[in-house]
């Protein structure tokens, strides 16, 4: 039975290993604290945050996300540690974002056994000013550890908070959590947002390789994901000696994991109902494989998650592969980890005792301490193996029926292109995988409209090819990568909904953006010189400024007449040239105010040429989704964090494909102007 707690009620807990699952309306910041008999804390060393996401008996997220898994292990905390205190605080990042809790909607808490099991949850309501709250605490009274709903807030953010706390470096340590945070935001690879209760996908995550048992069980029912590893040895900076968890399930939150309210719309009613109690009609069953003979995993089928539509179960599906790959993998490493620690373990003892460090009886239990290592990593193996079977299989039934806006220019439905008459729910901008699982390709989903800009990344890479020896040829592929994003946008909108403008003040673009020019999809020429770059950013700003005064005065129908009300997209190459001091603003401008009515950036830059303005342009970096024309392992998923290989969505060499699709972009758009 669960129990549903109100500010200062306290519940037991019935088991020491624990999962705290946090669901917001908007991305925050999970952190934790450990504190002694008196709620001190005494170092910077008892707080896990993004920045330091491990401490023992606790892992927190390493970014900011509106899901959150924080691992608890009350058996593996410190005994002078009598106290847990989850703190949850909106992220900082350059005034982007709510700064209070009040103008969200309200965050809940839940604390689940391993089996998903709901002990106790909590929803924070009543706040106000607050940027950061203690939303519950684990304490232990009498031997035992219980739970209470705490919900103090405080206006002063973490640093605030974590001084009300005793601890002494409060201000630094939160300005820290502030710019690891950033760090984050900028990497990760967007978390799709919430869906209603209903609309899970149907699997559960991997269960670790311990020393015990075997490693990733295939993915057969939905419900809820178990940990991924279980807690190792090694050990906490400033806590000498004492036992640090593993990553079990490191990372965000689970975009399934529990229901979402919704954010209200400025100056709104907040809504603060349960956030589990929604009375949305369940959506159609998916499709069903015939049942699979025992022992043998299901067949995969298309389309085999919930959704409303055929569009919207495959984009379930696909989030589910990812999360599905990030966890066995996850898994997978724990165990060799694990393994590797054992062997480091077994060999020290052996060498610690002089009776056994030479001779027979030392080179056998060095023999057999590095065949049990060989033994756990063959499990691993397998175990890593079989799942990846299962999601090869499943990729290639899934990515022949995926719709134009989720498929790759290869695939044969853009050859039965039309221009849609409705904005899909989301767009591919290519591909994912891991060392691990090259085989395994997850397309990289995005919702749309756009939340974030995107700066296609021309300079030297940290790929995983290498670094381009002919910054000229990243160059141009980097533009290339440019015009292929931008011709799948233009595809995917209907006709008249999308327009494309293009900033390139030297010129030096001309060869790569000529499938945009030559087909006649932009809404006008390439801007060039110093003046063409000032037009263009004074008239995207005034169309901000209009249509942000026309929204928050509620007279949105009062737009001066042919007003383009399309959303649009600025590509911008070869920045800095041709860019002064008011121009470097008024591109800041539109990076953090375009998106909310309608105006995109696209950056074609190479960060080290603008160096020359200094930490100006850190937030405009921050700001946009960073990809590159390479592969280049950068981005992080929102569960584990694992570092990806990311590779653009490009059209095959000498395919015409994308010319044909934006030919009837163009004729679609001039039948729509007439």
């Amino acid at each position: 039975m669960t129990a549903e707690l109100v500010r200062g009620q306290n519940h037991p807990l019935p088991q020491t290993r624990l999962e705290i699952r946090v669901s917001a309306g908007t991305p925050v910041v999970a952190a934790a604290t450990l504190g002694d008999e008196n709620g001190k804390v005494h170092g910077v060393e008892w707080v896990a945050h993004p920045g330091t996401p491990t401490l023992p008996g606790l892992e927190v997220s390493r970014q900011a996300a509106a899901d959150h898994r924080l691992a608890v292990d009350l058996d593996a905390v410190p005994d002078a540690v009598h106290r847990v205190s989850v703190l949850l605080a909106l992220p900082a990042a350059d005034g982007a974002g709510p700064a209070r809790f009040g103008a969200v909607a309200a965050p809940f808490v839940a604390v689940t056994g391993l089996d998903g099991g709901e002990v106790a949850s909590f929803t924070l309501t009543g706040l106000d000013t607050e940027s950061a709250v203690v939303a519950l605490e684990l304490y232990r009274r009498q031997g035992a550890w219980k739970v209470r709903a705490v919900g103090q807030g405080y206006a002063g953010g973490l640093a605030e908070l974590l001084t009300d706390q005793g601890l002494d470096e409060a201000r630094r340590l939160a300005g820290g959590i502030e710019e690891a945070v950033a760090r984050g935001l900028a990497r990760s690879v967007p978390a799709p947002p919430p869906r209603p209760d209903g609309d899970r996908t149907r699997r559960t995550a991997a269960p670790a390789l311990g020393p015990d048992h075997g490693g990733a069980a295939a993915r057969t029912t939905p419900g809820p994901v178990p940990p991924a590893t279980p807690y190792g040895s090694q050990h906490a900076p400033g806590v000498p000696g004492q036992p640090a968890p593993q990553p079990a399930h490191p990372g965000g939150g689970d975009p399934s994991a529990v229901t979402q309210p919704t954010a209200p719309a400025a100056g709104g009613p907040i809504d603060y109902s349960h956030p589990r109690r929604q009375n949305a009609a369940p959506p159609p069953p998916p499709p069903t494989a015939p049942p699979a003979p025992p022992g043998q995993p299901a067949t995969p089928v298309a389309g085999d998650a919930t959704g409303w539509s055929m569009e919207e179960r495959l984009y379930n599906q696909v989030w589910g592969m990812f999360e599905d790959l990030a966890r066995t993998t996850a898994a997978y490493r724990s165990a060799v980890d694990f393994a590797d620690a054992r062997m480091e373990k077994e060999l020290d003892q052996v060498l610690s005792d002089p009776l056994s460090r030479i001779g027979g009886q030392g080179d056998a239990a060095r023999e057999a301490a590095r065949a049990r290592h060989t033994e756990l990593v063959a499990r691993a193996k397998e175990a890593l193996d079989r799942d990846l079977g299962q999601l090869a299989a499943e990729a290639e039934v899934v990515e022949p029926a995926l719709p134009p806006a989720f498929a790759r220019w290869d695939n044969p439905v853009w050859h039965a292109y039309r221009v849609p008459m409705e904005i899909p729910m989301a767009l591919r901008l290519g591909e994912l995988h891991l060392p691990e699982a090259a085989r395994v390709r997850i397309p990289m989903l995005v919702r749309l409209p756009l939340e974030r800009g995107l700066w296609i990344d021309s300079g030297r890479t940290g790929s995983v090819d290498g670094p381009f020896a002919d910054s000229h040829e990243l160059k141009h592929l980097a533009l290339r990568t440019a015009v292929a994003h931008a011709a799948r946008l233009l595809a995917v909108y209907p006709a008249g909904e999308f327009t494309v403008q293009v900033i390139d003040p030297a010129g030096a673009g001309a060869q790569g953006l000529a499938p945009l020019v030559q087909t006649g999809v932009l809404a006008a020429p390439p801007a060039l010189g110093a003046a063409g770059v000032a037009d263009v950013l004074a008239r995207l700003t005034q169309r901000v400024d209009l249509v942000q005064m026309a929204v928050r005065g509620g007279a949105a129908d009062s737009l001066p007449p042919g007003f383009d009300t399309s959303q649009q997209l600025l590509i911008v190459n070869d920045f800095p040239h041709g860019f002064d001091d008011r121009a470097v603003n008024q591109l800041r401008y539109l990076a953090d105010e375009g998106p909310d009515v309608g105006v995109h950036l696209m950056m074609v830059a190479d960060r080290e040429e603008s160096a020359g303005y200094g930490p100006l342009l850190d937030p405009l970096w921050r700001s946009l989704l960073r990809l590159t024309p390479v592969p280049d392992d950068h981005l992080a998923d929102p569960w584990v964090g694992h570092a990806w290989t990311y590779e653009p969505s490009l059209a095959p060499a000498g395919s015409q494909v994308l010319q044909q699709v934006l030919t009837q972009v163009a004729a679609a758009r001039r039948s729509w102007d007439r």
